[in-house]
């Protein structure tokens, strides 16, 4: 079948691969010139697992192509996924413009009739208006139907995600989308839950944020655990055992980042506001996320007097491990304030460096100063405080001595649990976590 994806980031250039990798004919379609030949190199554009790989076999099959021509790549597709981002408003709704952008393009470009499946996330009802505005922009007289097929791929493993989903949705309106986007993922052969388009909508707000809200209760709880002398990760362990329960998403640490539950929470809070409904579970969800981010370094700012010319390093600089990806990473709330306060970070990240770089250039910024290192042990060399804020392999394989030994003080605030308390103790490391007494 031949497919048109629109948008080649996280959502729309996985998808397109993935469709690619089981049989489809899929063209990618991007504004970025430059991006585009990237593309066509086997270049990706972001940090994926596996992604380059699949990129490379299917270009050279011809099953897979990129343009920034997007009359072309629409005019003749079967069906055509919008995939382009729905980033965060001031006021916590989702910014549909380019949503609208590809719609019209769509609708201006289609010569036989076609499905239209958006795969962003969008607010409930939006692919009702969709439909709509690509009716009123329709310059041929072709049948085009939107369904909606949210994604519920993770960052750092989208691949996998996305060829061996728990399950796929489809929200359609009539049974001629339904058969045709059950075609599409037939090749998958992964179970298939089809509702209507708002029901799918709402599939996807309400999956992401009960992890959301999950991660932030555990957070909550690990907080008390600290003030009573209770250990979160024997809490944890307990609760994991329960079925109504189960094992994921319950590690305590500094809250929650990356570019779907932040955007998605206060998207759900905002269109429940707009119904004149409080969400309260999910606000709260929100707000102990917030407060999370900087919890090291306020239990620092507690025990030290000033970061002011202190050595600082900073293992972890993106959201999660196994991507590039910093959006509403800890870092970008803690390494402000050290500046602030005039101290010398030395920072560490596998690949998020780059990235972290268009913010926060190598060199002195404001009181305090930023250099970038190769391996977790430069940065720790001769640091009076270290902070963890990104779990990576390359930092769980720093060993507890180490912190001892290169540290001119063994002062560690670890936000992601990694190390043992006892293990710490032993070594002679001074060692802060989350929900866990030293």
């Amino acid at each position: 079948m031949k497919i048109a994806v629109a948008g080649t980031g996280y959502v729309g250039l996985v998808a397109g691969v993935c469709f690619a990798e089981v049989g489809h004919k899929v063209v990618c379609v991007d504004i970025d010139e430059s991006k585009v030949k990237k593309m066509k190199k086997g270049i990706s554009p972001i940090f994926e697992e596996g992604l380059e790989d699949l990129m490379k076999k299917n270009y050279k099959a011809a099953r897979l192509d990129y343009t920034v021509d997007f009359k072309s790549a629409y005019r003749d597709a079967d069906a055509i996924f919008i995939g382009v981002g729905t980033p965060e408003q001031p006021d916590g709704s989702a910014n549909l413009s380019h949503i609208a952008t590809a719609a019209r393009q769509i609708a201006e470009s289609v010569e036989k009739d076609c499905l239209v499946v958006v795969k962003s996330t969008v607010p409930v009802g939006t692919n009702d208006k969709v439909e709509q505005f690509i009716h009123d922009f329709l310059v041929n007289g072709t049948k085009v139907e939107v369904a909606s097929n949210p994604e519920f791929l993770a960052q750092g493993s989208a691949v996998r995600d996305t060829l061996h989903a728990a399950r796929i949705i489809i929200g359609t309106e009539s049974k001629w989308a339904e058969k045709l986007l059950k075609k599409i993922y037939e090749p998958f052969k992964l179970p298939i839950v089809s509702v209507s388009r708002r029901s799918a909508e709402m599939i996807k707000y309400a999956s992401n944020d009960y992890l959301a809200l999950k991660i932030s209760y555990m957070n909550d709880i690990a907080n008390l655990c600290e003030l009573v002398g209770a250990d979160i990760q024997d809490v944890a362990k307990g609760m994991s055992y329960d079925e109504r329960i189960g094992s994921k998403f319950l590690n305590a640490g500094i809250g929650y980042g990356g570019s779907c539950f932040p955007k998605d929470t206060k998207a759900l809070e905002y269109l429940a506001m707009q119904h004149g409904y409080d969400l309260k579970t999910v606000s709260a969800a929100i707000e102990v996320n917030k407060s999370q981010k900087t919890l090291m370094f306020k239990k620092a700012s507690k025990r030290l007097i000033t970061f002011s010319s202190l050595k600082v390093a900073v293992l972890g600089l993106t959201f999660k491990p196994g991507t590039d990806d910093l959006r509403e990473a800890p870092s970008l709330d803690n390494v402000p304030l050290l500046l602030e306060q005039g101290a010398d970070i030395y920072a560490y990240d596998p690949v998020g460096e780059d990235n972290f770089k268009e913010k926060f250039p190598e060199g002195k910024i404001g009181s305090g100063s930023i250099k970038y290192v190769k391996k977790p042990q430069d940065a720790l060399k001769e640091a009076n405080v270290c902070f963890i804020f990104t779990e990576w392999d390359q930092v769980k394989s720093v060993k507890p001595q180490d912190y001892k030994k290169l540290m001119r003080t063994p002062l560690l605030y670890d936000g992601r649990n990694i190390y043992g308390v006892k293990d710490m103790m032993k070594a002679g490391v001074e060692y802060h976590s989350v929900g866990r007494q030293f």
